[in-house]
């Protein structure tokens, strides 16, 4: 089993590293978009990143945009804070990966998508809270460090796979006593984000809902945009789709609603 020790260690890589990033985080949080930009526009890899996000198709939008100020006041405080916090999970992808057969534009688009639902879903919920936009950045977090967690262990994950038929989060429990959802936690955690977003996290799961109504009503938003975008074909392609079990009976009052919702452009 990988000890609580080594699974803490990967953990702690994903805090924002240079000061540009921290400072950028801190006037995203109190609502200064414009300077937040000028901040950010000094990092060239950032600047990059921003521009190559905001303009993939998913996004919509009709014309390039390049500028960070523009990008930032198109996106709004808390989908600019959303998208820092992906840049910062880009920073930790493996340039090789071992088990999930992802690579950085794949990993980037999984990232856009995940992002421009939870915002259509929150929309629809009629829901405004910047952290609670952040919060879906957790589970691409989750899967880059769950994808490290397997690389120590990777003929044994090969050879359950192989075995059983059992779904990769069953897996990451047995090895390391956690499962994909503990590590959206400890993240949150670590990301100094409140305790609501933590149960959220967990909710998502299927299996470990929240007392809390609306916090295990959101739960269940994200467990189907979890599945519903990992059973994409480039992410079944990428094996994403072997990660969690579909609770259908804990969606069941919401599935209707959010198949109709997926379907609107």
């Amino acid at each position: 089993m990988i000890t609580k020790d080594k699974i803490d260690t990967y953990i702690e890589k994903i805090p924002p590293s240079s000061k540009v990033l921290q400072v950028t985080i801190k006037l995203l949080n109190d609502g200064e978009l414009a300077k937040a930009a000028q901040i950010a526009s000094q990092d060239l890899a950032l600047s990059a990143y921003l521009k190559d996000l905001v303009n993939k198709p998913i996004y919509g939008f009709k014309t390039e945009v390049k500028d960070i100020n523009q990008i930032f006041g198109i996106l709004g405080v808390a989908k600019s804070q959303q998208t820092v916090y992906n840049y910062m999970i880009t920073l930790l992808s493996p340039a090789k990966w071992k088990l999930f057969q992802l690579n950085k534009t794949s990993f980037s688009n999984l990232q856009a998508e995940l992002s421009a639902s939870w915002q259509k879903i929150l929309k629809h919920l009629h829901t405004e809270d910047k952290e609670l936009e952040s919060a879906i950045a957790l589970l691409p977090a989750s899967i880059i460090v769950s994808e490290a967690l397997f690389s120590e262990k990777i003929e044994d994950v090969n050879l359950l796979r192989s075995v059983h038929s059992i779904d990769l989060n069953t897996i990451l429990q047995r090895l390391c006593n956690v499962d994909l959802f503990d590590i959206c936690e400890q993240i949150a955690n670590k990301w100094e984000m409140s305790p609501e977003i933590a149960q959220i996290v967990q909710a998502a799961s299927g299996v470990k809902p929240s007392e809390d109504e609306k916090l295990n009503m959101l739960g269940k938003w994200m467990h189907l945009l979890l599945f519903y975008t990992l059973s994409q074909p480039a992410y079944i392609e990428a094996e994403l789709n072997d990660f969690i079990e579909f609770q259908i009976e804990y969606v069941g009052d919401i599935y209707d609603d959010f198949a109709m919702l997926m379907e609107i452009s």
